[in-house]
């Protein structure tokens, strides 16, 4: 399976069901009055992370996902069902935008994020019977569902994050240390995709994230490692591999350049427990020692013979114990934010257009066709500010005003505006 770590997608919420205009018939009862039921809610579109998913490949097949709407309601007071949800599995580690505007983070298996909430079923004329008013033969119309386009990131949830430059042997000590099989060549970039590795420490297991590799400028977008660089943000500990065999930079300038470029990334990141692991030690005595007297602490192993691989394991087991003792797991989180949209008016094509939620709903869920349903409509647009905002903004009686996909003419109430 091809891994995807991002992926763009559209989500349509159903609309909800309309409400039923109907009488109760019955013999001998001929004014039975009004029994017509409500519309059912629309479905939402929910994602969900779980652990048997591990990348966002289907998603990126198929971007388009929609709910159920709701039934419609019927007489006898009986009301639409519901529409069914669609609940989207994710690889935990999700991360949701809205264009540039960080929405939610997916972090733990079972959180999840009601990325487009159905609309509400609308209600039946049994809804509006009153002492005065007794036989309503109006209904309203069901919502229609909310229709988002959102971003999604993955970011592994990984206990040690690999950093290192092309070629400095991540993928062949993950190799060792896990039962991971990344592909591995000598020449850069054979690395393409993240791979996870799971390493059994004694009882203790951990997980280790090997990255493509970085160059200098990785975090401004130079090379594969940037767009991956994410994939550690997670990690509790770094390990920065040094190439004690390259032979196009010198190995001791390696790790302040790495550092430098995780700290460009995330400043967080960079702070966080980390080793240094000096790679190649076998082919590289001379390297070895310079780098063994500028960083006393740093591990020297080679993939190839097997030296210093399990002291390697050990090292890494006990900074992760330490590392996950003061740092907590990962918890999801979910932005909330105030879905009513203000009030506004603004001249557009010749006409006036009005946008706000409250004003677009009140059309959407109303009968045109009925003239109860529209004189109700137009109380309710009065007395949400719509009609005094028109005024403010220059309409005058007979403008075009489009609220919504309606348009109609503005016949505001006798004598408060002049034509």
């Amino acid at each position: 399976m091809a891994f995807v770590d991002e992926a763009a997608i559209e989500v349509a919420a159903g609309a909800g069901g309309s409400g039923s205009a109907s009488f109760h018939h019955e013999p001998y009862k001929p004014k039975g009055g009004p029994d017509g039921g409500d519309g059912g809610d629309g479905g939402s579109v929910v994602l969900r992370a779980d652990d048997s998913v591990g990348t966002l490949l289907e998603l990126q097949h198929h971007p388009h996902i929609k709910a159920g709407r709701g039934g419609h309601g019927a007489g006898k007071r009986r009301h639409g069902a519901r529409g069914a949800d669609r609940v989207v599995p994710v690889p935990a580690g999700t991360v949701i935008f809205a264009g540039d505007v960080f929405i939610a983070d997916l972090a733990a298996p079972g959180d999840e994020l009601v990325a487009a909430r159905g609309g509400r079923g609308g209600r039946g004329n049994a809804r509006y019977a009153t002492p005065t008013r007794r036989a309503p033969n109006y209904a309203q119309k069901g919502e229609p569902g909310e229709d988002k386009r959102l971003r999604l990131e993955l970011r592994l949830l990984a206990d040690v994050g690999l950093v290192g430059f092309p070629n400095a042997g991540k993928s062949t000590l993950i190799s060792r240390i896990s039962s991971a099989r990344p592909r591995i060549a000598d020449y850069p970039f054979t690395t393409t995709v993240p791979n996870l590795g799971v390493v059994r420490a004694g009882e203790d297991t951990f997980v280790v994230a090997d990255i493509p590799g970085l160059l200098p400028g990785a975090s401004r977008g130079k090379g594969l490692g940037h767009r991956f660089l994410r994939h550690v943000s997670r990690a509790a500990v770094l390990c920065y591999m040094i190439d004690l065999a390259a032979t196009d930079r010198d190995p001791l300038d390696d790790v302040d350049v790495l550092k430098g470029e995780v700290e460009a990334f995330d400043p967080d990141l960079a702070a966080r427990p980390s080793v240094i692991v000096a790679a190649k030690s076998d082919v590289a005595a001379e390297s070895a020692a310079a780098v063994r007297s500028r960083w006393p602490d740093s591990t020297f192993i080679s993939a190839v013979t097997g030296d210093g691989i399990e002291a390697l394991v050990w090292r890494l087991n006990e900074e992760v114990r330490r590392a996950r003792a003061l740092r907590p797991a990962p918890v999801g989180y979910l932005r909330h934010t105030v879905s009513e949209q203000p009030l506004t008016v603004a001249k557009e094509d010749g006409s006036w257009r009005v946008r706000g939620a409250r004003p677009e709903r009140a059309v959407a869920v109303s009968d045109f066709d009925d003239d109860d349903s529209v004189a109700r409509l137009q109380r309710a647009l009065i007395s949400m500010g719509v009609e005094r905002a028109l005024q403010r903004a220059g309409a005058r009686t007979g403008d075009e005003v489009r609220i919504g996909a309606v348009s109609f003419d503005f016949e505001p109430e006798a004598g408060s505006v002049t034509s």
